[in-house]
């Protein structure tokens, strides 16, 4: 009997975030039969694995060091000897250098996704990394950007061919993700408090403490409201104690709940007003689309590729990166217009529905590997 085709996903690590879920999604949810998989990590991985419900995938931890750490390459090129993969998918800059170790191993088929990019470098214009993307061509098959910003990015700032670049949105699951009743799960609200919230990794480029600031400012715009007003920020990340201490300084330890990381994002979600996304840069973020497809209305920046998920006064509201003023005026005029955020709202689930699917974001990835499988390998999945 022929073997399925192994697809290995290499990660920076495997921990709670908007990719790592969409990589664990697809693991699931594409057909057994098809093709196998393994996760291999160049640092770590959490209990966030548990979440891989696939039977017989592999999960592996380098434990790749700070800096260069060139002897990485020669044990992924061991470990990728030993498991004869068909197809490598690489995440995001940190793993676009592997592919190299990836072809000398005899791995055919080599697949990089750009997710979104550094707050460090937000519009992508550093030429170090762009010269690397450019210098691995040999080694890629595909660039996979998951949002039109990025394409455009690739195509006129890094300069990738066009025929080595597919454009694949990501997707959630809209039955999982669905409108529900307001659910306070463990968070100390109730349906009469009116809650912004976000779910995001706690580090710079997602500007939790724009978003602290911003909430702040909300309760000098709305005196009147403040009373009822809540802020809930949802996941883990190096800043977290940072946001903790900022909390604190501001007095709002009362009204800001800080839980970390959870399990329970879909739940988590229905105990939310509004979902805000202060990110400085961004590819096409998962967790907004989950919170859209809970028909929520979003407050968010107008970068990456937020502006092609949501139109400004349509699903939600778009604000100038790192505006705090612009950030608070956008939720007071929810806090302010029930109807509105329900108006808004009920037009997000319906902007999911239409574009960004679960299903269609699959079916363009296994006819990805099937099409490079058949032709470089000589062979796709049955």
């Amino acid at each position: 009997m022929v073997q399925r085709p192994l697809v290995v996903h290499l990660v920076y690590s495997l921990d709670v975030g908007g990719l790592e879920t969409l990589l664990v999604d697809c693991i699931n949810r594409m057909p057994p039969e098809k093709y196998r998989h393994a996760v291999v990590c160049l640092t770590r991985y959490s209990d966030f694995v548990k979440k891989i419900t696939q039977p017989g995938v592999e999960v592996i931890a380098l434990n790749k060091p700070p800096g260069l750490a060139l002897g990485i390459h020669v044990t992924l090129w061991k470990l990728l000897r030993r498991l004869k993969p068909t197809v490598l998918h690489t995440y995001n800059l940190a793993t676009l250098e592997y592919a190299a170790a990836a072809m000398l191993a005899g791995t055919p088929v080599r697949i990089h996704a750009e997710h979104g990019r550094d707050a460090s470098d937000p519009h992508g214009l550093n030429p170090k990394h762009n010269l690397l993307r450019r210098l691995m061509l040999p080694f890629v098959d595909r660039y996979i950007p998951v949002s039109d910003d990025l394409k455009k990015w690739l195509d006129q700032v890094v300069r990738i061919p066009a025929d080595k670049s597919l454009l694949i949105k990501n997707g959630v699951d809209t039955d999982k993700f669905s409108p529900a009743p307001f659910d306070a799960c463990d968070a100390p609200w109730t349906a009469e408090h009116f809650v912004i919230g976000t779910v995001a990794r706690v580090q710079d480029v997602k500007n939790h403490a724009g978003l602290v600031q911003a909430f702040a400012r909300l309760r000098e715009l709305l005196p009147d409201q403040a009373g009822r007003l809540r802020l809930s920020i949802i996941g883990d990340g190096p800043l977290l104690e940072k946001v903790r201490a900022q909390v604190a300084q501001l007095g709002l330890t009362d009204v800001v709940w800080l839980p970390g990381a959870r399990s329970d994002i879909a739940r988590q979600l229905h105990g939310f007003s509004l979902f805000a996304l202060p990110s400085l840069a961004e590819g096409t973020p998962v967790s907004m689309l989950e919170a859209m497809a809970c028909a929520m209305p979003v407050v968010a920046t107008r970068v990456g590729g937020i502006p092609e998920v949501m139109t400004d006064g349509m699903q939600g509201s778009l604000v100038p990166q790192g505006d705090t003023e612009a950030l608070a005026a956008a939720f007071a005029r929810y806090v302010q217009d029930p109807a509105l955020a329900r108006s808004h709202g009920a037009a997000a689930r319906q902007r999911v529905l239409q574009q960004y699917s679960m299903a269609a974001m699959l079916d363009a990835y296994l006819g990805l590997y099937d099409a490079l499988c058949l032709r470089k390998a000589g062979r796709a999945a049955h």
